[in-house]
């Protein structure tokens, strides 16, 4: 059961789903040097993308004619997925399009397929539950796929989806000796700082190990097993405490319930840290951080940590919003421009023009490290337009990494970290 995200951001689109908070970075590309050849793909990698290609345009057909097979073979499984399917029918596709994009890249595909392993050990999966996951998949293949389907393209599947449950299966098992599937995690402070934003501090029952610029999957007490996630807006801290910003939108469960009805001493669920939108402390390029609305949380984050380690290195914050009223946490950012010189911080409202295009008026930005965090419509022009202004692709980082379109394709795809990335099983 493959698991999505999105954002360790600190927000949820209408949809349901988190904008955004796994961290990435863009893979080497338009940075004025020859793009590296990519490898030849394998002759499994062929078949299964021909496969994805036909069964495209009825991904819903699909999915639906999946979840069915699964639940009418393996009735004991529906109660490990939400009551409303909505949001986890297109996750499937997602999932498989983000694996057979990568089939001939080993590291990264084992990065992506291990998170995965280790974060659906919160919805109770075990071993046993990867081979009914793949009886029905392929089942839906055979039914839908009926001009690429044949003996070699079905064995090509039952290759590939033999190697990806088994990475899963190793990393859930390993770190099932190091770690709880989740953590309860007590609301000790509810801080409304606008009608529909809410900064959360939690305290966890046990130890939660995390790096600034991950973020956490939550489910809350209100909406079982729909688990959403959510950015760190603090870097680690002394009392243990974890902070997250919560933007209420429409349709968002989870997030109108963190925003209007959580309170202290409420309990909510967290599944394991992930993302690696982090800061690499082994070198000492200046920062540039672009946070659009709650993707202002991991941006504060970073800027913490980088004081944290004691580094001089700038950093530049740029934090947008539609108005002024929307920069919620603007007097925090400033405090922290006060009390370190090397920091930078820049408001822009709409007044002012869209944000990445506004930090490109800045600059130069060719040698800095660029951390991207907000609405995937933000995110995505925010790569074009750094791109444009001379930052190499492998220094960008964000949040969208399964959700940006590569150039020449409509399929979602993911940049070279794609922890964030939706799932075959449950998904919430």
């Amino acid at each position: 059961m493959m698991d999505a995200p999105t954002t360790p951001r600190a927000t949820e689109d209408a949809d349901g789903r988190e904008p955004g908070a796994t961290g990435g970075q863009e893979s080497p590309a338009g940075d004025g040097k020859e793009p590296p050849i990519p490898p030849e793909p394998s002759a499994d990698a062929v078949l299964v993308r021909r496969t994805l290609a036909e069964i495209a345009p009825v991904a819903d057909r699909v999915t639906s004619y999946f979840y069915a097979l699964l639940f009418i073979r393996n009735p004991e499984l529906r109660e490990m997925f939400p009551a409303a399917m909505d949001t986890q029918r297109d996750r499937l596709l997602k999932a498989l399009l983000t694996a057979a994009e990568h089939l001939d890249d080993t590291p990264v595909l084992t990065a992506y397929l291990e998170n995965l392993g280790r974060g659906h050990r919160k919805y109770g999966t075990h071993s046993a539950h990867y081979p009914a996951v793949g009886e029905a998949l392929i089942g839906a293949l055979v039914r839908y796929a009926t001009t690429s389907w044949d003996a070699e393209t079905e064995a090509a599947w039952v290759r590939t989806y033999t190697t990806i449950s088994q990475i899963m299966i190793d990393a859930a098992a390993e770190d099932e000796r190091a770690a709880p599937a989740w953590w309860q995690a007590e609301v000790v402070s509810h801080d409304l700082r606008t009608p529909d934003i809410a900064v959360v501090t939690l305290r966890t029952d046990q130890p939660y190990p995390f790096l600034a610029g991950q973020y956490t999957t939550l489910e809350t007490p209100w909406w079982p097993r729909i688990w959403r996630h959510y950015s760190f807006a603090s870097a680690p801290r002394p009392d243990g405490l974890l902070s997250l910003h919560v933007k209420a939108v429409p349709a968002g469960w989870v997030s109108n319930a963190l925003v209007h009805r959580a309170r202290p001493g409420d309990v909510l669920r967290l599944g394991p840290p992930a993302g690696s939108m982090t800061v690499d402390h082994a070198t000492d390029s200046g920062l540039l951080c672009v946070g659009g609305g709650t993707g202002i949380a991991p941006i504060k984050a970073l800027v913490e940590d980088v004081a944290e380690h004691g580094d001089r290195r700038p950093v530049d914050v740029f934090y947008g919003a539609r108005s002024g009223h929307d920069l919620y946490d603007i007097d925090t950012m400033l405090r922290l421009q006060k009390t370190f010189p090397w920091l930078s911080v820049h408001p822009v409202t709409e007044e002012q023009g869209r944000l990445p295009e506004a930090v490109c008026r800045y600059g130069p930005w060719s040698e800095r490290d660029a951390y991207l965090s907000g609405p995937l419509g933000m995110v995505r022009r925010g790569v074009d337009a750094l791109r444009g202004a001379g930052v190499p692709a492998e220094r960008i980082r964000h949040d969208f990494l399964a959700e940006l379109a590569p150039a020449g394709a409509d399929q979602p795809r993911s940049g070279a970290c794609i922890a964030r990335t939706p799932s075959m099983l449950p998904s919430r």
